[in-house]
């Protein structure tokens, strides 16, 4: 019966399962987890825990997970956003802290040791990273906001989680070209093309899947490829793009190995000879 589920989404393994699970698969326990929070700016999450498996996806500090197990360094995690399964390394998760008041709302920013550009760096956050932000400073009429440790962040890069989400998520992918490729990415530091799609959304206020494939069977609906506008996305077998206009494309694509902009036709053109063409289109909510 487990052989149907997806591991993806699901979390078993033959001596723990996740206790949705209990009745659907067999293992030696089922948990119903703890609630944790990634500690670290960006964390790879693998299928098995090995620091040599691929990256299936990644998940932002202040993102919040269920732990169901933490064994030889790894912790086994379930994303609350998403719902994706995986390991992360132990140090990357905690079971308690501060919640964060905060989103990173530009590509790429970074904690400073204190509010004061000219001061070391401490991290370096992307879009989606979310902070616990106690305070604010001024420096040679730059606005800070601090961090309960000291550090700071330019105000300007971050919001408040309750403020309005982006008007356009189409705008919010344009602000990661020439970002790299990377498989399994889902920040400003690489991003695939589903992982582009998602954080898009998010930062827009709307949920999306993960991956391609999850993402082609139940985001938004279906629509001709003649009704295509700004917003819709066009799926390939394995890839996705946006549409910023009715012949325009952005995608993170490994062909160029960046976000890139780009007809749609060719694009298709390009695909087709290698992977065949479009397998459908579809229109997110937020595209409306």
């Amino acid at each position: 019966m487990s052989d149907l589920l997806d591991r993806r989404l699901h979390a078993y393994r033959p001596d723990l399962a996740e206790e949705a699970l209990r009745g659907r698969v067999e293992a030696l326990a089922f948990v119903e987890g703890n609630p944790g929070m990634i500690t670290v700016p960006v964390v790879q999450l693998r299928s098995t825990p090995d620091l040599f498996a691929g990256t299936d996806t990644e998940l932002l500090l202040g993102e919040t997970v269920r732990i169901l197990d933490v064994a030889q360094g790894w912790a086994w995690i379930k994303a609350d956003r998403d719902g994706y399964v995986g390991y992360v390394p132990d140090y990357a998760v905690v079971t308690d802290g501060p919640a964060p008041t905060h989103i990173v709302t530009v590509p790429r920013s970074f904690v400073y040791s204190g509010p004061d550009l000219r001061l070391p760096t401490v991290q370096a956050l992307s879009m989606g990273c979310r902070l616990t932000l106690v305070g604010e400073h001024s420096t040679r009429g730059t606005l800070y906001r601090t961090l309960p440790d000291g550090s700071a962040v330019v105000a300007a890069h971050v919001a408040p989680l309750e403020a309005p989400p982006a008007p356009d998520y189409v705008a919010v992918a344009a602000r990661f070209l020439e970002t790299p490729y990377l498989w399994g990415g889902r920040s400003g530091f690489g991003i695939d093309c589903s992982g582009l799609v998602q954080l898009c959304l998010m930062m827009a206020g709307q949920a999306a899947p993960r991956d391609t494939d999850m993402q082609e069977a139940g985001l938004g609906q279906a629509i001709a490829r003649e009704a295509l506008r700004r917003g819709d996305l066009v799926f390939w077998k394995g890839h996705v793009a946006i549409m910023e206009d009715d012949t325009t494309i952005l995608h993170a694509n490994g062909h160029s190995m960046t976000v890139a902009r780009e007809p749609l036709i060719d694009a298709i053109e390009r695909v087709e000879r290698l992977y065949g063409g479009p397998t459908s289109y579809r229109r997110p909510r937020a595209s409306e």
